[in-house]
């Protein structure tokens, strides 16, 4: 849900960014409007005001010259006291007091032409504002603007679309995870059960053979590793969602690194019957935090052994090209196939479904591995094909500030 509220904050950011960037590009549409046009055509009205208010004067006077000479010469018409006389009267008014009424006409012109202009692009952004409502609400029609708001209804459909669309994800993701407590609660049982059952039975049967009680302790020890492989997959839960993860850089060798995460994972080589392969620089300088990094190898690693065909072996290289450092992790397994290997950085995502394999945790590996790459400012991608899987590790070898992160 996180990614959902983050999208619904950047959607007015986004429109926002885009109305900038057509105000600086001149030439470019203003929700639909030529800037440029606009811009000239307001400050034509402008100049317009006094060239109008000037036309309205000599008008004025026009009729006033009519007026005073039908009251020289026709000053014994009927009309003339019921009808000129008063006219007249109110022109010569209007005359003392031209330059009053010139300042009130021009300056009330421009007034009305900035309203006019004003309310011109305030009825288009209230548009665009009532059509962004359609945002957050997924059963709104898709927004709906005037031709003139062309492109600002284009960015409110991109917009929703993207909400729809992580919306989507975070409702998956969320249902995984709740799937996945389910599972995990009911699994708990089936080896606590069985613990308790095999202790209960070494304490009641103290004539049991020596034999006997080294197989049942040897299965109730068996039990209790897979309650705590199962207790740790809820902590990993838990400390996923509610983890806020920021980076301590500082000057680290990869190489070293990468040989003391190798070094540590020889009992779970050895007891999945694999072997590894490192192929490393003598070193490879890099400014990253190395507790975070190890924890990405960790999970690739574990991960590799989880899935390898036993009796195969898994390569590590790691090499510097330009400003970046690229390590790859490639091990023999099943191919995956693209419409798995799309979702494998995925929350709570596991590529085998069935709760009753001991392989794999809870789906967030790969998925912190992913967080932690990118908030270094690289990039990790996973490929498979004739039974390899290989993941590929982008660095910067560079120094940039330090960054922090909240999980998306």
């Amino acid at each position: 849900m996180n990614k959902l509220l983050q999208t619904l904050r950047a959607a007015p950011d986004r429109l926002r960014r885009r109305v900038l960037k057509v105000q600086q590009n001149r030439s470019g549409p203003l929700y639909g409007r030529n800037a440029l046009g606009m811009v000239g055509l307001y400050l034509l009205c402008l100049i317009g005001v006094p060239l109008a208010t000037f036309l309205v004067f000599m008008l004025g006077y026009s009729i006033y010259s009519w007026l005073r000479e039908q009251i020289t010469y026709y000053h014994y018409d009927f009309w003339t006291p019921l009808v000129i006389t008063p006219l007249y009267n109110l022109f010569s008014f209007i005359r003392d007091a031209a330059l009053l009424f010139v300042i009130l006409l021009i300056v009330g012109g421009w007034l009305w032409v900035t309203w006019a202009f004003f309310r011109l692009y305030q009825r288009d952004l209230t548009k665009v504002v009532q059509a962004a409502g359609s945002l957050i609400n997924p059963d709104a029609p898709p927004p709906k603007l005037p031709n003139v708001l062309a492109p600002a209804e284009a960015e409110l459909r991109l917009a929703r679309q993207q909400v729809q669309q992580n919306a989507a994800i975070a409702r998956e993701a969320e249902q995984r995870k709740n799937d996945l407590i389910v599972y995990l609660a009911h699994d708990l049982k089936t080896p606590l059960t069985s613990v308790i059952g095999y202790l209960t039975l070494l304490r009641d049967e103290p004539e049991l053979s020596p034999a006997m009680r080294t197989r049942y302790t040897g299965i109730a020890l068996d039990k209790a590793e897979r309650l705590e492989d199962l207790i740790n997959e809820f902590f990993e839960i838990t400390r996923f969602n509610l983890s806020h993860m920021e980076l301590d850089r500082r000057p680290t060798d990869l190489t070293r690194m990468i040989e003391q995460v190798v070094s540590e994972f020889g009992p779970m080589l050895a007891e999945q019957n694999l072997t590894c392969r490192a192929d490393l620089p003598p070193k490879l300088p890099c400014a990253c935090d190395p507790d975070k990094l190890a924890r990405v190898l960790d999970n690739l690693l574990r991960n590799a052994c989880h899935y390898s065909t036993p009796g195969t072996e898994v390569t590590i290289t790691a090499a510097a090209e330009g400003d970046t450092a690229v390590l790859t992790v490639e091990n023999a397994g099943r191919t995956i196939s693209p419409e798995k290997l799309a979702r494998i950085f995925e929350q709570f995502y596991r590529l085998d479904e069935s709760r009753a394999s001991r392989t794999g945790g809870a789906g967030l590996g790969l998925a912190i591995a992913k967080q932690i790459v990118e908030l270094h400012g690289g990039s990790i991608t996973a490929a498979s094909a004739d039974d390899h899987i290989t993941f590929t590790v982008r660095l910067p070898l560079g120094n940039p500030a330090p960054a922090a992160a909240r999980k998306s």
